[in-house]
């Protein structure tokens, strides 16, 4: 009962912190447009967030910290570590050779790639991989299929949550990015200096780990398991339209690889009908960063063979599909390729010259059949 009784008196006061801080992001969002016309609303935001933080950051230090660090966030972030879900939904914890490639994999993730640790845990995590590739084991197969797949959907949330936490595409410094950094610098012990670049510089590196990822899953003879799951990313896709350049050149890479491994399954007798399916999944998920991403300025992220290259699969990927999904394609095509100012690729003007000249013979056909 007593212990019933400390946890009330203790959430009472988080409750009105979380109230309050809610009410505060409520209202900031409409002062941002504000302040940035008016220089005293600007100092007035200032003073209130400042205000709160310092405040926040008294308050919680009445708490005990073991009490702190049993609390879970209002972002649903626990300050416990848990199991990974991708170990108990792939089965990457039935044998240790599958635990230690994937325990090897996060901490790739999780290293800053400034740290002389990062290019020895990555040697060792390809090491590893390379080994259970070259043995012609099944088993051993299997184990890389697992945890290749699982690291490539983790990191794909990675990347989300590194824009979604940048604000991607907004272009403002918002007040609930600014309480997650504090509250972050208190649970830790120490305040996080330059989060946003941080933040972007995770992104740019995690982007830059898919790119090696899709690598190994090819390399392991999984293409088709990097295209399924590279084709259900919309979340990110959309994401990446807006994100950074140096973060948009690996998607691209990754786009671009992936394109080409899809056609692998139809020369192999692959079921067609699921092929074009993944084919009209990747076009519409992926072909507006093709047309908004950076390609690069000094050095191209893909070179002029490269992208013909491309071009070329691109076309072929469009002509296997159905003629109402042709037109669906080429119309997200055109309107990004139309409306991006800084780049002119990829130029899919023969797919949609054959698109025209199909659809008037069915037009001319179906009047014919009124006649």
């Amino acid at each position: 009962m007593g212990m019933m009784e400390n946890s009330a008196t203790i959430m009472a006061p988080l409750l009105l912190r979380n109230t309050v801080k809610s009410v505060l992001i409520y209202a900031d969002k409409s002062l941002l447009n504000l302040a940035g016309k008016y220089k005293l609303l600007q100092i007035i935001r200032y003073l209130i967030v400042t205000a709160f933080l310092f405040f926040q950051r008294l308050f919680l230090s009445f708490f005990p910290s073991n009490y702190l660090h049993s609390l879970k966030s209002d972002d649903g972030y626990t300050f416990k570590p848990t199991q990974s879900s991708y170990i108990a939904d792939s089965g990457i914890g039935d044998s240790g050779i599958g635990r230690s490639l994937w325990q090897l994999l996060v901490s790739v993730n999780d290293i800053p790639v400034s740290s002389t640790k990062y290019g020895i845990v990555r040697s060792l995590a390809e090491r590893l991989i390379e080994g259970n590739n070259r043995e012609d084991v099944e088993a051993l197969r299997e184990v890389n299929r697992r945890v290749l797949s699982a690291a490539f959907s983790r990191t794909i949330c990675r990347v989300e949550a590194a824009f979604i936490e940048m604000g991607t595409g907004s272009g403002q410094f918002r007040l609930d990015r600014v309480f997650r950094t504090v509250r972050d610098g208190v649970w830790s012990g120490r305040v996080r200096e330059d989060v946003s670049s941080r933040l972007g510089n995770s992104a740019e590196k995690l982007a830059a780990e898919l790119l090696w990822l899709t690598q190994k899953l090819v390399g392991c003879g999984f293409e088709e398991e990097a295209v399924e799951r590279w084709a259900s990313a919309l979340n990110l896709a959309q994401l990446s339209v807006v994100a950074e350049n140096r973060v948009q050149g690996s998607l691209v890479k990754v786009s671009g690889r992936q394109m080409k491994d899809i056609g692998l399954e139809e020369t192999e007798g692959g079921n067609k009908e699921r092929l074009r399916q993944t084919k009209m999944k990747m076009l519409i998920t992926w072909l507006p960063l093709l047309c908004r991403g950076n390609n690069g300025t000094d050095i191209p992220v893909l070179s002029l063979s490269e992208r013909a290259e491309l071009e070329k699969i691109l076309e072929d990927a469009i002509d296997m599909l159905q003629h109402e999904e042709q037109e669906q394609v080429l119309s997200l095509w055109l309107h990004h390729f139309t409306y991006c100012p800084s780049s002119d690729w990829p130029n899919l003007h023969a797919s949609y010259a054959r698109w025209c000249t199909t659809s008037r013979k069915l037009f001319f056909s179906s009047i014919k059949d009124v006649k």
